[in-house]
């Protein structure tokens, strides 16, 4: 009943309070489980469930998680893990092990009552990027016209990556304070941690997701398999992969992720699945639910605990913390050698865009399994960890949820324009405005283009007087040339191009363009139909 009302609801005034208010379902989802959890009208409450609460928990932000990751890995073009693998590489690591030192420091600091060892698993649950979140923020209409497409795809990427390799930063954390010596610790942390864990997850994954690629194609060549099974296939085998991977205890993030970049790896599951809105509904439902969950799983009465050192001033101290040292300076030291950020100002960008969620909880859950169980006044440090760690990392996905998501896709994402994706070049000598967009990826695949648009000849009453081109029509512009010939010599209106694929096009009302030699210097004419 709570997540169909919100579902439908929501619906109702989607478009409004996406394209308006810029605020999404992860925010209005964790809302509506506030107000329908134990502290308002107290008709869910996740916590009440007993010995299980937290074991239902976690099985549900594997579910959603999975289920995005794969979504991630398949939406990526092809290849793409491995033509930027580099830039991943620096973005994921080292970034993840600078926010997991730095973050278990300042949790060190503001909570005395906790060793490092312990602040180490806490940081561990913060450490990921949410791919959830993210994939909320990076594919909002919004963020799809401000952000530069190459920084889009490297987040989406990013945050997918790094939210399985939490599973080796939790581990460490876990077995040193428990196992009686640190060489037994570091052991199993390399031969659990990392490669039974992390590299048998992800050789899994790739396996699984080859296979069924292969398996896929030669049905669909038979004749065996009609769309909609092969649709139905993007939920089954991200379920199959994850089952598979639980079962054998391997990372199972991890192996959602590779499968979806393996099962899409030649691009012909994503010609299969094209134009489908099958996944995107899934993706929905399955994130409304899991942040009404989260809404009221929230334990706010704990936020105040004093006995444990926890304070609502030391949990906001924290999380402001968190928000300027987790990722922030790591990437503006590191931008220079990941080749899909090229500015200071896209670094600081990535470096703000790092939300924590459902990641989050889930490591959180996973931790509290090898915890032992806190009595009413925990006196070792495994009993004080277990009876605050999920406190501490509610608070700071709660605040991320308000913060990251609205300043991000409200804000931020606004302010990208600095430079990143479009930048003013100056106003042509006709009163019209040029704007140029860059290439920052330079495999040509997005082009440049400059665009100038005669703001003063266009109608009100006409619309399309003007022949603006939006980046992401200049692509399926150059394809649609050969359609009115080799320089597009058909119709009234003119306009033109230089080698490197730049446009400049202005229209006045009656459909002719003009061009500014000056601006973009060797051109050549090419010609746009009339405007109707």
């Amino acid at each position: 009943m709570v997540l169909g009302g919100f579902v439908v609801a929501f619906s109702m005034v989607s478009l409004l309070v996406k394209e308006r208010m810029y605020i999404n379902e992860v925010v209005l989802g964790t809302a509506f489980g506030v107000i329908m959890g134990p502290h308002c009208a107290n008709a869910f409450d996740p916590r009440s469930w007993g010995s299980i609460s937290n074991r239902i928990t976690r099985e549900v932000m594997r579910i959603v998680l999975a289920t995005g990751l794969f979504a991630i890995g398949v939406e990526l073009p092809q290849s793409y893990m491995y033509k930027h693998a580099k830039g991943l590489m620096i973005m994921v690591i080292p970034t993840m092990a600078f926010g997991w030192l730095v973050v278990a420091a300042v949790i060190r600091g503001l909570f005395p009552v906790l060793n490092y060892i312990s602040s180490l698993a806490i940081a561990a649950c913060l450490t990921p990027t949410d791919p959830i979140i993210s994939a909320a923020i990076v594919g909002g209409k919004f963020a799809i016209k401000h952000v530069p497409t190459n920084l889009r795809r490297i987040l989406s990427a990013e945050s997918a990556a790094n939210d399985g390799l939490a599973y080796p930063f939790l581990s460490i954390s876990i077995y040193l304070p428990i196992e009686r010596s640190r060489g037994r610790s570091f052991e199993l942390w390399f031969l659990v941690g990392w490669l039974y864990q992390v590299v048998l997850g992800v050789v899994l994954g790739a396996a699984m997701g080859m296979l069924f690629c292969h398996l896929m194609k030669y049905t669909h060549r038979r004749g065996f398999i009609d769309r909609e099974s092969y649709v139905a296939q993007y939920l089954a085998l991200a379920f199959l992969t994850i089952g598979v991977a639980s079962t054998l205890g391997s990372d199972d993030l991890l192996a959602a992720f590779a499968a979806g970049s393996a099962i899409s790896w030649d691009g012909d599951f994503n010609t299969q699945i094209e134009n489908e809105v099958f996944s995107s509904v899934i993706d929905l439902v399955l994130n409304c639910a899991c942040f009404i969950y989260i809404g009221a799983w929230l334990p706010f009465t704990a936020f105040n605990s004093p006995e444990l050192g926890i304070t609502p001033w030391r949990l906001i101290v924290l999380f402001l913390a968190i928000l300027v040292l987790r990722r922030i300076p790591c990437l503006l030291l590191l931008y220079k050698w990941i080749p899909e950020i090229t500015s200071w100002k896209e670094a600081l960008f990535s470096g703000h865009f790092g939300p924590m969620g459902v990641g989050a909880v889930f490591v959180s859950t996973l931790a509290f399994t090898r915890l032992p169980e806190p009595g009413e006044t925990p006196e070792t440090q495994p009993e004080l960890l277990a009876a605050t760690l999920q406190t501490i990392v509610s608070f700071v996905v709660l605040g991320s949820i308000l913060i990251r998501v609205e300043l991000q896709d409200g804000l931020a994402a606004s302010q990208v324009d600095l430079e990143m994706g479009t930048r003013r070049t100056g106003m042509a000598r006709d009163g019209s405005e040029t704007i140029q967009s860059q290439d920052p990826m330079g495999d040509g695949s997005l082009g440049a283009a400059t665009i100038s648009q005669d703001r003063a000849a266009a109608s009100p009453h006409e619309p399309l007087g003007e022949a603006s081109m939006e980046l992401e029509e200049f692509g399926q512009y150059m394809r649609n040339r050969r359609l009115f010939g080799g320089d597009l010599a058909s119709g009234s209106g003119s306009g033109q191009t230089n080698d490197r694929g730049s446009v400049s096009a202005s229209a006045a009302a009656s459909g002719t363009a003009t061009s500014n030699p000056e601006q973009i210097g060797p051109v050549r004419t090419v010609h746009f139909p009339p405007v109707q």
